[in-house]
């Protein structure tokens, strides 16, 4: 390839930037979709002079911390002689500059580079904002169950312990990989040859979700862990590779010929998901490739004390298979979770048994009782017993938990309800997952129903307070224990 191709198209943005407001946001992200390099001259508090209301390298600072940017500096010469020794591709002005003096543009023509003028799109409200929804979360929207912790005896101490604990154990997850995609839209507004919403994208954003993202929360959360799954041989199993790797987690991802990858495409507006988009094969896998997975499992099961059954009825684990691992498990002691979706597909969470923790929602409860009119408590009973289960976690969405053990009469005082934690979810799509890894990780360490729902439910609550599946970390549990203690 030769040097000319090779070469980056470098755009150019100066100003003074005293106070980096959405419209210079806007102007850089159209700077930055100009070429492939973006590089701001800053003025220095000279040639500013009066229009400099703040130091230069405070300035400066600003400006660097913009996505957009690729290289920001202060300049303290000419711009025209600062840009014929740069030799930028292209510079960007506002667009109140177009009717102006623009001396920029005699050294450009010297050298055949381009002048354009745009105060950015105003559909963009800043993409460090959106991003930054994706990925933190805000702890004051959490709250303390003081009373359920009072009747069960959970002290913050304890509920400390247990999960630094979580360091200690070995896990194994098994179940549908999901790569999940946010595309972040501005919406335009209806059509008028059809009544059609019209949104235009402005970001896209991609997660490890499914099983893949329970195998994540579980090594963010300290344990030491490994994912056994099915992929496409595609772009999204080399995606989900590497950010599994980037978590810690050991991956046996056996390779269907016949099946891409599941991904799911959530376009978003305004904090709202307006559509869904699926990539999936729902077909069994084959026996060949449920054999391959079970030897994967049968060469690891005397290293593991729990193994997770992550099942979004993608076809990842038929009931042949599951009834081998569950022998598998129990003869070897290890403990046993599930959780088995059922929003958009059929499933049946009760196929599942002889679990120490079953995680489902009301749903999907009720479809595998096929039960739907007694209350919550027969209910969850109901489907204890046809699993065989030992506890039962009942999913109740922004109501909460019902918290079933083992062997209580329906009724019985000891079955008890845990409130959602967090008043103010941002997406509930990750709920579930974390709920389901915390709960099952208590449980192997030695906790009680109780102390699993706890710290399931505090998991989840941290989880909703983003945008998006990014992994769970031990720390984050940790530092809201600690304020919840204060």
């Amino acid at each position: 390839m030769s040097p000319d191709i090779a070469k980056p198209k470098i755009v150019f943005v100066s100003g003074h930037f005293n106070v980096l407001h959405p419209g210079h946001v806007r102007l850089l992200r159209f700077a930055k979709e100009c070429g492939d390099r973006l590089i701001v001259g800053v003025e220095s508090d000279r040639l500013a002079g009066d229009a400099a209301h703040m130091p230069e390298q405070l300035r400066l600072e600003g400006v660097q911390s913009n996505i957009w940017v690729d290289e920001a500096f202060v300049f303290d010469e000419p711009l025209t002689d600062l840009i014929a020794r740069l030799r930028p591709d292209v510079i960007v002005k506002g667009k109140e500059h177009e009717q102006r003096n623009n001396p920029e543009l005699a050294v450009l023509k010297t050298y055949g580079g381009k002048l354009l003028f745009s105060s950015g799109a105003t559909m963009f409200s800043s993409v460090d904002l959106i991003r930054k929804a994706f990925y933190e979360s805000d702890p004051r929207s959490i709250s303390l169950p003081k009373d359920f912790l009072d009747r069960h005896d959970i002290p913050s101490s304890r509920a400390v312990d247990i999960v630094r604990s979580f360091a200690g154990r070995k896990v194994c997850i098994v179940g549908d990989l999901i790569v999940d995609e946010y595309i972040t839209c501005q919406p335009l507004g209806m059509s008028q040859e059809d009544p059609t919403i019209v949104v235009t994208p402005i970001d896209s954003t991609r997660f490890i979700g499914g099983a893949g993202i329970v195998a994540a929360h579980a090594a963010g959360l300290g344990a030491s862990v490994r994912f056994v799954s099915v992929t496409g041989a595609d772009d999204a199993r080399e995606f989900a590779l590497e950010q599994l790797q980037a978590a810690g987690v050991e991956t046996d991802l056996l390779i269907d010929e016949v099946r891409p990858t599941t991904r799911k495409q959530r376009f978003r507006s305004k904090g709202k998901t307006l559509l869904r988009v699926s990539y999936l094969q729902q077909t069994a896998i084959s026996i060949a490739l449920q054999n391959e997975m079970f030897a994967r499992l049968e060469a690891v099961i005397d290293e593991i004390d729990l193994l997770v059954f992550s099942d979004f009825n993608y076809g990842c684990l038929p009931q042949p298979l599951v009834d081998r691992i569950v022998t598998l498990a129990r003869d070897h002691g290890v403990m046993l979770a599930a959780d088995s979706q059922s929003s958009s597909q059929v499933g049946d969470i009760s196929r599942f048994r002889e679990m120490d923790l079953l995680t489902p929602t009301e749903h999907e409860a009720r479809i595998a009782t096929r039960n739907h009119q007694d209350g919550l408590v027969v209910l969850a009973e109901q489907l204890r017993q046809r699993a065989t289960a030992r506890n039962v976690l009942l999913k109740l969405g922004e109501e909460g938990l019902l918290i079933h053990p083992a062997d209580v009469p329906a009724g019985d005082e000891l079955t008890d309800r845990l409130g959602a934690l967090n008043t103010a979810p941002r997406d509930v799509a990750g709920a579930g997952d974390s709920l389901l890894i915390a709960g099952a990780l208590t449980l192997a360490g030695g906790g009680n129903i109780w102390e699993a729902a706890y710290l399931g439910s505090l998991a989840a609550a941290i989880q909703v307070g983003r945008v998006g599946n990014t992994p769970i970390r031990s720390e984050e549990m940790l530092r809201l224990l600690e304020e919840f203690s204060h």
